[in-house]
């Protein structure tokens, strides 16, 4: 995070530092077609290629294991962190 003076903190200006704090964390990523799949952000790259371990696809209600897995960035329509209360 970028700081200021008198150690108040900005939020991230990209992508890619957001990207950065959320790594090692939890990620819900929502894919085209309506898939959204859960796990722990392990790594990425500027074409939006995730990694993601101990993830798992999230389907009405349903959960699928699927574990270490590589998302190809052109399915990626968005990442988001996930809340401690969620998972």
């Amino acid at each position: 995070m970028n700081r200021l003076s008198g150690g108040k903190t900005l939020p991230p200006s990209s992508a890619t530092e957001i990207l950065q704090e959320a790594l090692g964390s939890a990620v819900l990523v929502r894919l085209k077609g309506g898939r959204e799949v859960r796990g722990i952000l392990k790594s990425f790259d500027q074409h939006l290629n995730l990694v993601l371990d101990n993830a798992e696809e999230m389907r009405e209600n349903k959960s699928r294991k699927l574990g270490l897995i590589i998302v190809r960035g052109d399915n990626v329509v968005l990442v988001s962190p996930v809340l401690s209360s969620q998972g």
